[in-house]
């Protein structure tokens, strides 16, 4: 992963003061696997214009390239500010929350938001940390394994009988919406957390993996599964501690519970 720190741009309007331009400068837009060069040029010249600054990309097939500069239009810093990670894992490193951007339902079951709901949840996430927005491939969209990574999935409502939304066109539709919820211009709903509740941080993406394969290794260590597949059962756990929001706190007592029943079962098998 690349160890530039993007710079937040200065957007050419009235309205861009650095307060702003700080709250938005804590969301990652995180292309997956693109294809096409111009694509991430369309993406970094969506973001440039809306305020946005950190752009991640995970393995992409061509870049740096011409067409992306070109495709940009202007918005080279952020282009030269790129993360070119390898792994996902590498791209959410220290976030506390991720939204994945999807065209349908997949075979993982999510929480919809629609652009408007997601730029908000995304902004209040931000106050307690960095928070990403997932864009999928061109071609297929998000994986499954990728979406799981996600507490919810954003889809942008188009016309049934031709809904295929350009990379591009598709990130300027949410770089609006957040642009928008940051300046409070919408007050439709109100944030799905509140930030002021919570006495410990939230746990980084980071944090939950490492939770999640404690866990798997734990129940296989019990035999929980009893010979069969695990993965519906660990998907569903997945899903049933992301929807619980848990601070970094509640993992560590999470993972305590787990490492003190390995330490029993040892126990129990030494007699």
């Amino acid at each position: 992963m690349s160890e530039k720190t993007p710079e937040n741009p200065t957007v050419g309007t009235a309205d861009a003061a650095p307060d702003l331009r700080d709250v938005l400068g804590r969301i990652r837009v995180v292309l997956m696997a693109p294809s096409h060069p111009g694509n991430i040029g369309a993406a970094a010249r969506a973001m440039r214009v809306m305020g946005l600054s950190k752009l991640v990309l995970v393995q992409p097939q061509r870049f740096p390239d011409p067409e992306a500069s070109a495709r940009a239009a202007g918005a080279d810093n952020l282009l030269e500010n790129a993360l070119v990670c390898e792994t996902l894992d590498q791209a959410l490193h220290g976030c506390v929350l991720a939204l994945g951007c999807t065209a349908r339902q997949r075979g993982v079951p999510l929480p919809e938001l629609t652009p408007r709901a997601g730029a908000r949840r995304l902004l209040a996430a931000s106050a307690e940390g960095e928070v990403a927005l997932l864009f999928g491939r061109e071609s297929s969209g998000l994986e499954n394994s990728e979406l799981q990574r996600c507490q919810a999935a954003v889809h942008i409502a188009t016309q049934p009988d031709f809904g295929s939304l350009n990379l591009g066109a598709a990130v300027q539709v949410l770089c609006h919406e957040l642009r928008v919820a940051a300046m409070r211009a919408d007050q439709d709903a109100a944030p799905p957390v509140s930030v002021d509740r919570r006495e410990d941080p939230p746990a980084t993406q980071d944090e939950l993996e490492g939770f999640f394969g404690h866990l798997a290794d734990i129940l296989e260590t019990i035999d929980f599964h009893k010979g069969r597949g695990s993965g519906t059962v660990l998907s569903r756990l997945r899903r049933l501690y992301l929807r619980a929001d848990l601070d970094q706190r509640e993992v560590r007592i999470l993972r305590g519970i787990l490492a003190e029943t390995r330490r029993a079962v040892a126990r129990r098998n030494e007699h």
